[in-house]
């Protein structure tokens, strides 16, 4: 640094916010193992040791990188009123033709196959999308039914985008939808068609 220039300031929260953001990046495009501390280190314009500083281990800043992937809603709204039409339509949306990708299931798509991860996988969808889904179901085993509408969600949007089914890839979002929905009814305590 020369003499001209001010020091940098430090500001911790943002180099957390720096670190996390690049390791869902990291995470999402290369899978828990693919993904170097360093990588994301360099993503994150730090240093390995930065990341050590602030989350302690691989382990850790992975499990708050699912944290940040699956908390936000993607598939499963917030909003009671027609849920299942309401995932369905949006999960059409999301896997259909030109959609952008849904990452929280990048993330776990290539993350899973590591032990290491799959605990961190399954708090994070338990903990979020899961308690989401199960706290908009009526009745009981909610948790149960939300887990089978997640495998629902998840193997659609597998067969559909990444695997490429001819069948799902070639549907129109509008007919899919549809049979989406009338899978979904039973499972979250609805009966017919609630369109007024």
């Amino acid at each position: 640094m020369n003499a001209g220039q001010p020091p940098r300031k430090r500001d911790g929260a943002a180099t957390r916010e720096a670190i996390l953001a690049a390791a869902v990046v990291e995470f999402t495009e290369h899978g828990y193992a693919r993904a170097g501390v360093r990588q994301i280190a360099e993503r994150a314009g730090v240093t390995a040791m930065m990341i050590n500083r602030y989350f302690g281990s691989k382990d850790r800043l992975f499990a708050q990188a699912v944290d940040r992937a699956f908390g936000p809603p993607t598939v499963v709204g917030d909003e009671r009123r027609d849920l299942p039409r309401a995932m369905a339509h949006t999960l059409a949306e999301r896997t259909g033709p030109g959609a952008g990708r849904l990452d929280p299931f990048l993330l776990m798509l290539r993350s899973v196959p590591d032990p290491e991860a799959t605990d961190a996988l399954r708090q994070g969808i338990e903990t979020h999308v899961g308690a989401r889904l199960a706290g908009l179901l009526p009745g009981p085993g909610a948790d149960v039914r939300a887990q089978l509408g997640l495998a629902l969600v998840a193997g659609t949007w597998l067969l559909r985008t990444v695997v490429g089914t001819t069948a799902l890839a070639d549907a129109d979002d509008e007919d899919l939808a549809e049979l989406l929905t009338a899978m979904l009814r039973p499972l979250t305590g609805e009966a017919g068609d609630t369109d007024e």
